[in-house]
């Protein structure tokens, strides 16, 4: 008998799934990181949610716990070294064993013209957009070597990584820098079966930029993108689960572009 084509087959959804998986998504209290967390949770994984703010993260907890799934809350400070092994300490420990997926969300903005940047402002932003990001990836990575275990490394970056933009350097620059990261990081790690890749969004809609892109200048904007008009975190789903599950078993080392075409504008 024929197989229904409209229907995914069982295989093909198990290489989605993400269930039995121990995932940590950093910068959870905000829009895109929440989002990540709870497409993780339907796709299976068990998810520690990890960020300064801690009250948004527990409604969030409450929202999966909620619809069947497992989730934790930690408190975590990229800046702050000793606090990225305690919230592995305490995933591991609510999870039942080593995180084998990071989402490594956790993001800054300072804009400005580079003449104008304060060396305060410079470092804070490469802190957290480099360097935690950096830390939260070795420290997964050091367990699971340890384990013997392999595992996804998911660092999101930005097509700002892979373009200038005006007014936007230091932030640009950090997640240039990201990306480069993320190619060296899947390099020396993919012996150890543990990939990484960068996922590279455009312009995606919030509700920390939805009055900007209403304005004139935002408008102007939005008109550069092929597609004439914003991503929805949602429409960062696919390219996220392609990258956290088995179905991307063999890409390491990728730069993921998911922008409505933004980088395609000529020059």
């Amino acid at each position: 008998m024929m197989r229904d084509l409209a229907k995914p087959s069982p295989a093909l959804a198990e290489r989605f799934s993400l269930a039995g998986r121990r995932a940590l998504v950093t910068g959870a209290s905000g829009v895109l990181g929440a989002r990540f967390a709870q497409v993780l949770a339907e796709a299976g994984a068990a998810v520690t949610l990890a960020a300064r703010r801690v009250e948004p993260m527990l409604a969030l907890r409450d929202r999966i716990e909620g619809a069947g799934g497992q989730a934790c809350v930690v408190p975590l400070d990229l800046a702050d070294a000793p606090t990225i092994a305690a919230a592995f300490d305490t995933a591991e420990e609510a999870l039942g064993g080593p995180v084998d997926l990071v989402v490594n969300n956790s993001g800054i903005a300072s804009p400005g013209l580079l003449l104008e940047q304060s060396e305060d402002d410079w470092a804070q932003l490469m802190a957290v957009n480099l360097d935690g990001a950096r830390r939260v990836a070795a420290e997964a990575a050091r367990r699971l070597v340890a384990a013997g275990e392999g595992g996804s490394i998911v660092n999101v970056a930005s097509i700002l990584g892979l373009r200038q933009g005006a007014g936007v350097a230091a932030y640009a620059t950090s997640k240039a820098a990201l990306v480069q990261l993320t190619k060296q990081q899947a390099l020396e790690w993919a012996r150890h079966g543990i990939r990484v890749n960068a996922l590279c969004p455009g312009y995606i809609e919030t509700d920390i930029n939805r009055d900007f892109f209403a304005s004139d200048a935002g408008q102007a904007q939005v008109k550069r993108i092929p597609m004439r008009r914003l991503g929805r975190p949602s429409e960062l789903d696919g390219a996220l689960l392609l990258l956290a599950s088995e179905a991307g078993s063999f890409m390491t080392g990728t730069a993921l572009v998911a922008d409505g075409g933004h980088l395609l504008n000529p020059l």
